[in-house]
């Protein structure tokens, strides 16, 4: 057996090794205990029967971020259940949509600069989901820390005022405002922040890398899927998570009995809460 036959046994050896603990890792990750904090966990629910109470209710709701990959999805599944008598989009420019005919739907361009200006677009909703977001590389250490914490706070303190009552905030795995990444640090203050507002009702969700191919370019989070790829149909929670989940976890959280004030979805639990809706 010559130089190299052994090398390249030795690599293929090391590569199976490799991917044997990194399925390792992730089996165990993905038999973690789900990390309810508020949630009614494993309770039976009739969907069809909330949906239908939900739309007798005449609630009406807004939409940060409708832009955005999460946001776009969100709206879509919204309206095609026809949940609320009212759907306000609160963004920095109008958005256009094949189709014209969308019934309810309201559209507020504001100036995050200017924010306080534009109170009267926040008031009058029952529920709220901050989609919101950039990233670093988009816009700079400044402008992250701008979008991610003041415009996403000074959202919910006008939502607050106006009225909002169930203020549901996408964050991300992670998040930790002691963290010494800039990303969770600022993800983790701002859900601090937002919490001393006292909500009736405020939930948080923690998703890890969304499964999506976006239209915005971010090649961390691109290189991420890629290596995530092939393991995410075997481990759906270890370190990703489908966006469709993310989509159907807020929707259902919107839809069952409040389990506190505070409610801290992990990836797992939004990925066991989404399942709901696909019964």
């Amino acid at each position: 057996m010559n130089l190299l036959n052994v090398v390249s046994i030795k690599a293929l050896g090391f590569f199976a090794l490799l991917v044997a603990v990194i399925a390792a890792v992730l089996q165990y990750l993905e038999n973690c205990k789900p990390t309810y904090q508020g949630i009614h966990y494993g309770m039976a629910h009739d969907m069809n029967k909330l949906q239908e109470d939900l739309r007798q209710k005449n609630k009406t709701c807004f939409i940060l971020g409708a832009s955005g990959e999460t946001g776009q999805l969100l709206l879509k599944e919204i309206i095609e259940r026809k949940l609320f008598s009212k759907i306000t989009l609160i963004g920095r420019r109008q958005l256009t949509f094949e189709d014209t005919s969308i019934e309810n739907l309201v559209q507020e361009v504001v100036d995050f600069e200017k924010l306080d200006e534009y109170a009267a677009a926040f008031q009058g909703h029952d529920v709220g989901y901050c989609c919101l977001g950039t990233t670093k590389a988009k816009a700079g250490a400044e402008g992250f820390v701008r979008v991610d914490h003041d415009y996403v706070l000074k959202s919910a303190e006008l939502a607050k005022a106006g009225g909002c009552s169930h203020f549901n905030l996408e964050s991300s795995k992670g998040a930790d405002k002691t963290s010494g990444f800039l990303y969770l640090q600022v993800k983790g203050q701002v859900e601090a922040d937002i919490e001393l507002l006292d909500f009736e009702r405020y939930s948080i969700f923690r998703p890890a890398v969304l499964m999506v191919d976006r239209q915005e370019s971010r090649p961390t989070e691109w290189f991420a899927r890629k290596l995530l790829g092939p393991f995410s149909s075997l481990f759906p929670t270890a370190m990703s998570i489908p966006i469709q989940s993310v989509i159907r976890a807020m929707v259902t959280n919107t839809l069952i009995p409040a389990g506190g004030k505070v409610e801290i979805l992990e990836n797992k639990s939004i990925y066991d809460l989404g399942k709901a809706l696909e019964k």
